[in-house]
């Protein structure tokens, strides 16, 4: 029998993210939680009812970002906790306490944005004027006036804002804590299942009887919980439809896009192109996969297997930061001070454990260390997953340093270009230090099925399921698990065509999937994805510096996502990045072909 994921107690302290580096210990923690709500009380007496003129406006808001500075120290803090073992009865307390006692002072801060809001527009220039720092935020003030609501209104909405946002908490305590995965049983081993354990193993397992039972099993037990997910999530749609509505947005694309600062065309223009130029590649590699695995078939069960198991190497957390520390030397010494101290400051979170979050993510609250968590395999494409996660970590290293705390975050339509530029300088480096054809092969093909694939398909096939389903939301009609189950089916089988066998339990690939309670998110993968493949291949070219892409990278959300790629001499206004990027997977998918078909590996 396979071993059962160990609990979070037994795994090696040296391999889990230090998050007392944030707060020294439970006591600090308390304590800073405990000025900050002192802090507050103290601002809201000082300022509420005030903030009539620029020189009183700025003094708030000074104080706005350093009470901020705190928060999301004090949010990230027990957030991460959660992340790392969200079983424990002590994380879910403490996140809980949090919850509340965050909420109570939203309630005490609302004064500034509702204030804010019913100011003569030439007293909010003036305090521009006065104080850069704040310009972005006022001006985004300025902007959100057209969808403000009453000061009264503004308050409920803050008050009921926990409930508001409870389908995603419910989902993950769902997905994380509830769902309890059957074992099966193959050739008379006996084999555990879980989100952990299936994602992170079984998905990518050669065993074709073990794999394609274990999505079986899977999916299996996604169905049974299927229609409490499906209200759980119509909740959370039905949260944007009105929101979208009270507010006087168009639609509730419109809402959804509105910080994103780009036009629904540009999430129109990714979900169509890939869907139609890439398709007829990918199912080209899905064919090939049967092929060199001598599958009788290939199904969708098959699509994350490697094109050569028998030579991926496994790759140690020590030998990945040496991977690590060589791919990215190419940003220079500073860039790789933050790969460095990742590593050496215990940033990172490896182990798989019981309660763990899936996937992975980067945390980077203002002032603080970035923190990433991912579930170690020591398979060498994780080497790949790292290199994305500190492409976060480091975007944010350079924005909180050069950016105060109301200018650090950039649209969502930018956030994943950094992200996978760095993957693809590792798969650039490795690929140019490849010593024969099939390292070659084998990298590229890493390439095709980590970095694209996951980005390229999987988030744009749910990005083209989300435009589905809020269309549906525009026009007032229902959706239920069989209606979410074939929106999914059928985007899955138009991509894949005849190529790929999918079988109608694939319908319910949506459960899997916390993007959809955070917007409309999944299509900016394949946006950043986009600039990211521009920007490594200048870099590698020498087209661009390093440093160039560095400075984009400082200015956090100064600019407009086309403002920061223009930086780098790249337009997004026109459909040739796009185009360009497609064809950069196409050819390198033929590329894969020809060696698997000319070389006897």
């Amino acid at each position: 029998m396979k071993k059962q994921l160990p609990k979070r107690s037994e795994v090696e302290v040296k391999y889990t993210w230090d998050l007392y580096q944030l707060f020294n210990d439970e006591s600090s923690y308390e304590n800073a939680f405990s000025n900050l709500e002192k802090s507050i009380a103290d601002f809201q007496a000082k300022f509420e009812g005030k903030l009539q003129d620029a020189k009183t406006i700025n003094a708030c808001l000074t104080e706005v970002r350093k009470n901020q500075e705190v928060m999301v120290r004090l949010s990230a803090y027990a957030s991460l906790h959660q992340s790392g073992d969200s079983i424990s009865e002590e994380n879910q307390m403490r996140s809980g306490r949090g919850m509340m006692r965050f909420q109570k002072l939203s309630k005490m801060m609302s004064f500034v944005s509702t204030e804010l809001k019913e100011v003569p527009e030439e007293v909010i220039r003036e305090a521009i004027s006065q104080n850069k720092d704040h310009a972005l935020y006022l001006e985004e003030t300025l902007e959100d006036r057209k969808y403000a609501l009453s000061k009264e209104a503004e308050k409920v909405l803050i008050n009921l804002s926990p409930v508001l946002n409870a389908p995603y908490g419910n989902y993950n305590r769902f997905k994380l804590a509830d769902m309890k995965f059957n074992d099966f049983e193959i050739d008379g081993v006996t084999y555990p299942n879980s989100f952990t354990l299936f994602e992170n193993e079984y998905e990518y397992e050669p065993n074709t009887k073990v794999r394609r039972t274990a999505y079986e099993t899977f999916y299996a037990k996604l169905k049974e919980y299927q229609n409490g997910l499906a209200s759980n999530y119509q909740t959370q749609l039905l949260k944007e439809k009105a929101m979208a509505d009270i507010r006087g947005f168009k639609s509730v694309f419109d809402y959804l896009l509105h910080g994103q600062k780009v036009p629904r065309a540009f999430m129109d223009r990714q979900i169509d192109l890939i869907m139609e130029n890439l398709a007829p590649y990918m199912r080209k590699y899905a064919k090939l996969l049967q092929k060199v695995n001598g599958l009788d078939k290939i199904t969708y069960a098959d699509l994350k297997i490697a094109v050569d198991h028998d030579f991926e190497p496994k790759v140690t957390i020590e030998e990945s930061k040496d991977l690590l520390m060589d791919g990215l030397s190419i940003m220079g010494p500073e860039y790789l001070e933050i790969v460095r101290r990742s590593f050496d400051e215990r940033w990172i979170d490896f182990p798989q454990n019981q309660g763990k979050s899936t996937g992975g993510f980067c945390s980077s609250p203002y002032g603080a260390n970035s923190y990433i968590l991912i579930n170690w395999n020591g398979q060498m494409d994780e080497v790949m997953v790292l290199a994305h996660e500190i492409g976060h970590a480091g975007h944010f290293q350079y924005a909180n340093k050069y950016q105060n705390i109301f200018n650090t975050r950039p649209s969502l339509y930018f956030i994943e270009a950094p992200s996978t530029t760095n993957e693809l300088i590792m798969s650039r480096h490795l690929a140019n230090k490849a010593k024969d054809l099939r390292t070659k092969r084998w990298i590229k093909s890493v390439m095709i099925s980590r970095t694209y694939y996951h980005n390229f398909v999987t988030h744009l096939l749910e990005a083209a399921f989300q435009r589905e389903v809020y269309e549906k939301m525009d026009k007032g009609e229902p959706l239920s698990a069989n209606v979410l189950n074939n929106i999914k089916l059928t985007q899955l089988r138009k991509f894949w065509g005849d190529a790929v066998e999918i079988p109608d339990w694939a319908g319910l690939t949506w459960m899997r999937q916390p993007h959809y309670f955070m917007g409309l998110y999944p299509y900016t993968y394949s946006a950043g994805l986009t600039l990211g493949t521009l920007v490594s291949k200048k870099i590698f070219e020498g087209v661009i510096k390093p440093e160039s892409w560095i400075e984009v990278l400082k200015a956090g959300g100064t600019k407009k996502p086309l403002e920061l790629a223009m930086m780098v001499g790249i337009d997004l206004t026109t459909d040739k990045p796009l185009n360009e990027t497609i064809e950069f997977i196409g050819s390198t998918i033929e590329e894969i072909i020809e060696m698997s078909e000319n070389n006897n590996f």
